[in-house]
């Protein structure tokens, strides 16, 4: 067996269910495929990656990028999801600058926001060729 071949899920801790849920159904208009036995919500598509908002008790998120969806265009999603209420990130950091709320490389503009539940996630858009990854 190779992991290659195996659908992942993505899991982001979260501390109101509810409005958590709400936002990621309604805002960014994620399949809601419906709850885990442990009464977790799952989103996704039936074949494709999953992800699972496991309620946490504790209040500690990440501090870095858990999740980030690649889109083809990353101006217009980024107004898109600003119209639905996304309120992006800007940066001006020695390593990190965006413009727009967008930071381009010679590989890819990518363009972060927060969830309602101070999860770090992002837009990417691939720009020219990139090497695939292998495993």
């Amino acid at each position: 067996m190779t992991l290659a071949l195996r659908t992942a899920t993505t899991i982001l801790p979260v501390d109101d269910p509810d409005r958590a849920r709400g936002f990621y159904a309604e805002t960014l208009g994620l399949p809601h495929r419906g709850k885990a036995e442990d009464g977790s919500d799952l989103f996704g598509n039936a074949d494709g990656p999953m992800l699972q908002l496991m309620p946490v008790k504790d209040g500690k998120h990440s501090e870095h990028t858990t999740l980030s969806f690649e889109v083809t265009d990353i101006e217009r999603t980024v107004q898109d999801m600003e119209s639905r209420g996304v309120r992006f990130q800007d940066y001006d950091l020695p390593d990190l600058k965006t413009d727009h709320h967008i930071c381009s490389t010679e590989a890819e503009k990518c363009a972060w926001f927060m969830d309602t539940e101070n999860n770090i996630l992002c837009i990417h858009e691939r720009l020219g060729t990139q090497a695939e990854y292998q495993l």
